[in-house]
């Protein structure tokens, strides 16, 4: 079997990003599909994986460690979120080929699924919201909908620096939707990088009454150390992840025991068997890996398949929006019921897209 082509597709969500999709195809009809999702920088990113292109062509899509190894150690600029990114969509497509040319789902290629189901947190259930009402409100509505897990960032505009009338909002947003949803839903506080550590740190122990799952992303990404510091220092299990890539960005994290969870995206980091491998360093450190992922339909079920067969498994990220899109444009979907994914038997990676549909959904800035 030799690859033929690959196909990009910039798909409008209507919320705060595009999706980026992308489609290998080979000379005996197989095909198979990736993601590349990245938030603002979707046109370079496309640029990026048809780079590729050029050295993937004629090649057998089964020779999948080799090519990540040529695609990642070919260029010069190795890392960065762009080619990381349009690593790990091309991988995708070619396990979800391997999956399909061999009749297995990709699970079964990583050592056999361990669950059935996989836990998944909501995220994006909170549109509309501005007061700490609206999002316990909210709150109420997605427990409703069978999610024992809810994500969000109470945090506003806040900088490093976070003022008193900022800080106290946040405390008040967490307190009333663990009033809304009582003590049995796991909430889970994003930050997305804002804080110093000293602001990290005094708002951690205020926010530890209201019982947290994990405080993601406390302090900006690039440092550490200011990591280690705020998880020695607080009385929460730290998360973090989303913007480190492949497992060297993750080494310090590990070594350093700067985070009780860490949170790979498989659109970033370099695609399902980097995620896995990632998975495996953090189980010598007794971390659980609750993977990133505020994707599209492609990233999702190659995460799901990840998470079946990971023994340090602990929660998945799912973004619940985009439903129109998503009715429009996913011939096959990962089922969710009751707050759970249900790990698909189909073989490869357990999704198809409809690519006329993807075109009714086009690119906008």
């Amino acid at each position: 079997m030799r690859i033929t082509g690959l196909t990009t597709y910039l798909v409008d969500t209507s919320q705060w990003r595009n999706f980026v999709f992308v489609k290998v195809t080979t000379d005996e009809g197989i095909h198979g599909w990736g993601e590349a999702t990245v938030e603002g920088k979707e046109k370079t990113v496309e640029q990026a994986i048809h780079e590729l292109a050029r050295y993937l062509a004629g090649r057998d899509p089964s020779q999948i460690e080799q090519h990540w190894q040529t695609m990642y150690r070919g260029a010069f600029w190795v890392g960065g979120p762009i080619l990381n990114s349009a690593i790990s969509a091309v991988e995708h497509a070619l396990w979800d080929i391997k999956g399909k040319a061999l009749g297995v789902p990709v699970w079964e290629l990583l050592g056999g699924k361990m669950r059935d189901r996989v836990r998944a947190y909501a995220n994006a259930w909170f549109f509309g919201a501005k007061t700490p009402a609206d999002f316990a409100r909210c709150a109420e509505a997605t427990v409703k909908l069978g999610y024992t897990a809810l994500k969000w960032d109470p945090f506003g505009s806040a900088g490093l620096f976070i003022d008193n009338g900022q800080r106290r909002l946040a405390i008040e947003c967490v307190r009333d939707v663990r009033s809304a949803v009582g003590p049995d839903i796991d909430l889970c506080i994003e930050v997305h990088g804002r804080l110093s550590p000293a602001n990290a740190i005094g708002i951690a122990h205020e926010l530890q009454q209201y019982g947290i799952f994990f405080y993601e992303e406390p302090v900006p990404p690039e440092n550490i150390d200011a990591l280690a510091l705020v998880a020695r220092s607080v009385p929460v299990p730290v998360a973090t992840g989303e913007r480190l890539y492949t497992k060297w960005g993750f080494k310090d994290v590990l070594e350093k025991q700067a985070a009780a969870v860490i949170q790979p995206d498989i659109c970033h980091d370099g695609g399902i068997l980097e995620t896995r491998k990632i998975a495996a360093m953090a189980e010598v450190y007794y971390v659980g890996v609750a993977p990133h992922n505020p994707n599209g339909p492609v990233a999702t079920a190659a995460t799901v398949q990840v998470d079946a067969c990971t023994p340090n498994f602990l929660i998945q990220e799912y973004a619940i929006c985009d439903d129109a899109l998503k009715a429009a444009s996913v011939r096959e979907q990962i089922e969710i019921k009751d707050g759970y994914f249900v790990v698909p038997d189909r073989p490869g990676l357990g999704v198809d897209l409809d690519e006329e549909a993807l075109k009714r959904f086009p690119y906008r800035p």
